[in-house]
């Protein structure tokens, strides 16, 4: 085996997105790039999108800042929230580090080249791409035929006991070329973990991911979930995540990473409280590889990053340097 460099993509948003580049900044022989979900309609960044006309900065912010030199002093700072002042109560509520990246990009009148400023400030060692730099919701249907729009509305459809049937972008947006020049030249591509139909499936609906990942000759490893997302995806499991993303993209996902372990039944039930159950992996498809561990190690619903870390190096290992990288098949959509 011959060590070199490993060109990597890690796409979603959310909080999973974050805590895997937090983990794997750490490895020296891992070149990273984050291309982030633009479509987030909550919270400070979706007030700031509607308010300002500005694209919603949280998500790029959170993964700017997991590959930042000082994460944990970064965090601090710029996700800190401004408290209520009696002349500026409009600002109270966001956090700085959303307020700054929105500057940057009123000012520069350029989101990338905003992005780029603020890794400049941070020091961030990896790139972050904002997967399109266009304007779009999320939009899903159930199975009961009905419609939502937006990132909160789709969640609490799944939440109500809805399950979700189809997504999409509402208006399409397309790949920024940078972003789609980057994918083409990642070795490997990770999807998760994070909100399944909300931070995951986003990006991959953008016109010409499909395409850029196509040309992308590595393997697609897919973090699967800790757990379900409410009522409506109680039968959900991690075979059926790997089928969604298959057929978005047009070809299979070679490497599912699955957590095997459970916290404690005290945890257990405060998440059964909210429909959130621990997702199976289910029926995989027989070109998946499956890479089984404890991955769950304490009461909150997160990835234990030095665990998932090595266990996604292990999967580079195999894949890219101890053997020539497989021709990679089609999925007919």
């Amino acid at each position: 085996m011959r060590l070199r460099e490993l060109n990597i993509g890690c796409v979603g948003g959310g909080t999973g997105l974050p805590s895997l580049l937090g983990g794997l900044k750490g490895n020296p022989w891992l070149r990273l790039s984050a291309v982030v979900t633009m479509f987030d309609s909550g919270g400070s960044s979706g007030q700031l999108r509607d308010e300002l006309g500005v694209l919603p900065p949280g998500d790029v912010l959170k993964c700017a800042l997991a590959l930042s030199r000082n994460e944990r002093e970064a965090r601090n700072v710029l996700l800190a929230r401004l408290p209520m002042l009696e002349q500026h109560d409009r600002l109270a509520g966001h956090t700085g580090g959303n307020l700054l990246l929105s500057m940057m990009e009123t000012y520069s009148g350029d989101f990338l080249a905003a992005v780029d400023g603020l890794r400049g400030l941070l020091g961030c060692r990896g790139r972050v791409f904002p997967v399109s730099v266009e304007r779009a919701s999320i939009c899903a249907e159930y199975a009961d035929g009905t419609c939502t729009r937006g990132e909160v509305e789709v969640d609490a459809g799944q939440a109500r006991g809805h399950e979700v049937r189809r997504v999409w972008l509402e208006p399409p947006v397309s790949l920024h070329p940078i972003v789609a020049d980057a994918i083409r030249s990642f070795d490997a591509v990770i999807i998760g973990p994070g909100s399944f139909f909300t931070s995951l499936m986003p990006p991959l609906l953008v016109r010409g991911v499909k395409e850029a990942l196509a040309e992308m000759r590595g393997p697609i490893i897919l973090i699967s979930n800790l757990l379900t997302e409410g009522h409506g995806m109680d039968s959900f499991t991690a075979g059926d995540a790997a089928r969604w993303v298959a057929r978005t993209i047009g070809r299979p996902v070679d490497v599912v990473v699955a957590n095997t372990s459970r916290p404690s039944p005290e945890a257990l039930a405060r998440y059964a409280a909210e429909r959130k159950t621990p997702l199976e992996i289910g029926q995989l498809d027989p070109e998946v590889d499956a890479v089984l561990g404890p991955f769950w190690k304490t009461e909150i619903a997160r990835h234990d990053r030095r665990r998932l870390s090595f266990a996604v190096w292990a999967v580079l290992t195999e894949r890219l340097l101890r053997d020539a990288p497989a021709p990679v098949a089609r999925v007919q959509v």
